[in-house]
Order: C-alpha cells, then sequence, then structure tokens
C-alpha cells in the first residue's frame, strides 16, 4: 500500500534462467573488486611518485613527510634554493696578490722614561717591497712613524714584530723600516706610475680607522696633480696621483695597485675640508705618491738612512711677493715678471762661490725658466741632483748676466 518490496517486485518467472537476485550480487562484486584496485593504485602511487618525480617523469615536484632546510619549495624551487657562489674577477685576483704585504704598522711613543711603558699613538699602513737574507724590508709614510720611541708592524696573520726605522723623508712623506724576514711569504711587486691612465682601476690597501686589509676601489682621477708641500723651511710642489678610491686615516703607507696587482702609488693623505660643494664637504679626493717618484727615495734611504738634495746655498723669495716699491729698485726690464730675488748668500756656500749676490734676480737654471719659488724647487728636487754643475742666469741692476754653479748637498731626514 504505497510500500513495496524490492525482492519481490523484481522476481520474475523462473523460466530456467538465473534469478535477478544474483544478477545484482554481481555487479556488487565487480564494485568491490574496482574499489580495492583503485586504493591500491593510490597507495602505488603515492609510494612510487616522489622516485617518478626526482627522475623527471613527472612535470611537478612531489614531496612527502616532513621537510628541513634543504627541502625545494615544490611551487617555485629556486625560492628557497642554496645558491653559493665563487666570484672571481681581476680586482680580487689582484686583491689577493697584493694583499699578504700590506701590513699595519703601529707608532708606540714612551709615556714615561723611567718606567719603559709604551703607549701606542698612532696606527698606519706599509707596503713589504723587498726580502734579502734574514730581513725583510717596508715602505711607509714619514708621519706615519715621526716621534715613535718604538715602532711594531703587524703582519697579514697579525704576528707583531718589532721594525727598525732605517730613515725617512719629510718632503716626500716617505720612511723604509726593517723587520726580521722568517715569516715574511709575500713581497709586493713595483708596477709604473708613468704609464697610468686616467679613468683606470685603483684599488687602495690598507688599515683606515684600524680595520686591518680593508681595500676600496675607484678610478685614476690624475696623474698629474700638484700639491704644495713645506717641510724645514722648503716649499715645494709635489707630484701625485688623484683617487677617488676612499683613503681615509690609517691608509696612510698603503698600496695604490693596478688591476694587475701592482703597486702603482703609496697612499699619503686625502682631502676632507671645506670645499665649494653644498653641503661644504669634499669627498672621492685621495693623493698617492707616484711609485716612479717613490722608488730613488726608498732605494736611498734604505742605503744610506738619509736623502741628500742639492742646494744652492741662498735665500730667496718669489719676485711676484716683492712690494712694488721695492720691486722698482731691482731695475728690471719690463718683460721681466718672474725670477727669484736673492736677499742673503751664505759665506763658502755654492751661490758665493759663483758670484751671487743680495739683490740678484735669477730668472733660469740650465735650460730651465723659473716660474715660481715652489715650481722652482720642485725642478731643482726632482731633475737636478747635488754636485751637478749648472748654468744660471739672472739680473743685476737691470743687466743679464750668467755663471756657472755647482751645486752643493743638503740633507732631508
Amino acid at each position: 500500500m504505497g510500500f513495496y518490496d524490492e525482492d519481490h517486485s523484481n522476481e520474475r518467472p523462473d523460466n530456467g534462467s538465473r534469478p535477478a537476485r544474483r544478477g545484482g550480487r554481481g555487479r556488487g562484486a565487480w564494485f568491490l573488486a574496482g574499489f580495492i584496485g583503485a586504493v591500491v593504485g593510490m597507495v602505488c602511487f603515492l609510494i612510487f611518485a616522489p622516485v617518478l618525480s626526482d627522475l623527471g617523469i613527472l612535470p611537478y615536484s612531489v614531496t612527502t613527510g616532513s621537510t628541513d632546510q634543504n627541502t625545494t619549495n615544490t611551487l617555485n624551487p629556486s625560492i628557497n634554493r642554496d645558491v653559493r657562489v665563487n666570484v672571481t674577477s681581476r680586482i680580487t685576483d689582484a686583491v689577493d696578490k697584493v694583499s699578504p704585504a700590506v701590513v699595519a704598522v703601529i707608532n708606540l711613543q714612551q709615556a714615561n722614561f723611567f718606567d719603559n711603558q709604551y703607549t701606542e699613538t698612532g696606527i698606519g699602513s706599509g707596503i713589504i717591497y723587498k726580502r734579502a737574507g734574514p730581513y725583510a724590508y717596508i715602505v711607509t709614510n714619514n708621519h706615519v712613524v715621526s716621534g715613535a720611541s718604538r715602532v711594531e708592524v703587524r703582519l697579514n696573520d697579525n704576528d707583531k714584530v718589532e721594525a727598525k726605522v732605517l730613515g725617512k723623508d719629510a718632503l716626500y712623506d716617505l720612511a723604509v723600516l726593517r723587520i726580521p724576514s722568517s715569516n715574511i711569504k709575500t713581497i709586493a711587486e713595483f708596477g709604473s706610475s708613468s704609464a697610468l691612465k686616467r679613468g683606470e682601476t685603483a684599488i687602495a690597501i690598507g688599515n683606515p680607522l684600524g680595520f686591518s686589509g680593508s681595500v676600496t676601489e675607484g678610478i685614476i682621477s690624475s696623474t698629474n696633480r700638484t700639491i704644495p708641500v713645506e717641510t724645514n723651511s722648503t716649499s715645494m710642489e709635489a707630484q701625485v696621483l688623484q683617487t677617488d678610491a676612499a683613503i681615509n686615516p690609517g691608509n696612510s703607507g698603503g698600496a695604490l695597485v693596478n688591476i694587475a696587482g701592482q703597486v702603482v702609488g703609496i697612499n699619503s693623505s686625502k682631502i676632507a675640508s671645506t670645499g665649494s660643494s653644498s653641503d661644504g664637504s669634499v669627498e672621492g679626493i685621495g693623493f698617492a705618491i707616484p711609485i716612479d717618484t717613490a722608488k730613488p727615495v726608498i732605494s736611498q734611504l734604505e742605503k744610506t738612512g738619509k736623502i741628500q738634495r742639492p742646494m744652492l746655498g741662498i735665500s730667496i723669495v718669489d719676485l711676484s711677493l716683492v712690494p712694488a716699491d721695492e720691486a722698482s729698485q731691482l731695475q728690471l726690464p719690463g718683460n721681466v715678471k718672474q725670477g727669484l730675488v736673492v736677499t742673503d748668500v751664505q759665506t763658502g756656500s755654492p751661490a758665493s762661490r759663483s758670484g751671487l749676490e743680495p739683490g740678484d734676480v735669477i730668472t733660469q737654471i740650465e735650460n730651465h725658466k723659473i716660474k715660481s719659488y715652489i715650481e722652482f724647487s720642485t725642478y731643482m728636487y726632482t731633475h737636478l741632483h747635488a754636485g751637478q754643475t749648472v748654468n744660471i742666469k739672472y739680473y743685476r741692476a737691470g743687466r743679464l748676466h750668467s755663471t756657472q754653479l755647482k751645486l752643493g748637498s743638503k740633507t732631508f731626514s
């Protein structure tokens, strides 16, 4: 009455055929077998899918279980990949080549003569440039070791050794030290500063602010810059290399290196004074002594401990600095605007033997026309030598004269 017995309603006459109930049971068996097969297939897939993924057969990555820090991201494998890059360039090669030869130079001064205690008063840099027998030789700046009671050198492996100052040159701000060679394995190679070009790579290596082995990189900004230098009542213009590689306190005496790992300059100073920029500061201007200028000074300091430079034996003043009323008394021709006025002649000096007198105006030495006192000093100390005989032209009472003069020698230390 509205409810039906399914088996009863599906009964059919026997007619010699199987009952419909047995046919329903057959379909259920097939369904059960298919279900079990699907479950087995899924289990097999889960077991073998990671293997197939590792073999690259599957178009995607499959991971199972927990992951660790080395597991790659399945959606984007590059996200968590541990990438190690071995960077090698000409700059890294140059730094590796010369860095072990760049050392720290420590200035120690005695606080009290009686207690034998020394205090570190400054630190700079130095370059090991030579090893001969039991000794190795280091070039640094004069101002790095100036006033030192003792000097220590901290090597690349942080070992400290005591150094002997062989000689100093205040004019070119150079000094040569000597240390035992037993632990020295690397010697810096000197290049040529005369071959440098503006814009080529420059690498500064030193100990700025005490940070050992620091490296800064830039370019050669100028190969022929001049800056005024004055020491021991001597003024001149020193030719220097200009670079924008950062050179800070402590870099002094360190190496300016080219791309081949050769020392082309010895770092000396950095301009950080007020300038014309909007914030009142000047940055990116560092100076180094050209290695071609430094080489003969280094050699002489190593051998003799001092520098012998030529001298005239006179006191002079730049003609441009003489007041007009006094200059008129010199009776110079109207076309003579540059020269050196002799104010005093030392007794027995080369100048006195050549006949020079106070009031003479020197305008030429050898074939070099004098433009200023600083320019003249630079020429004399870089192109002439003690004992050399030179021709000098000068004016006296309005008349041009010439004389020969054998240059004397003056010691700088």
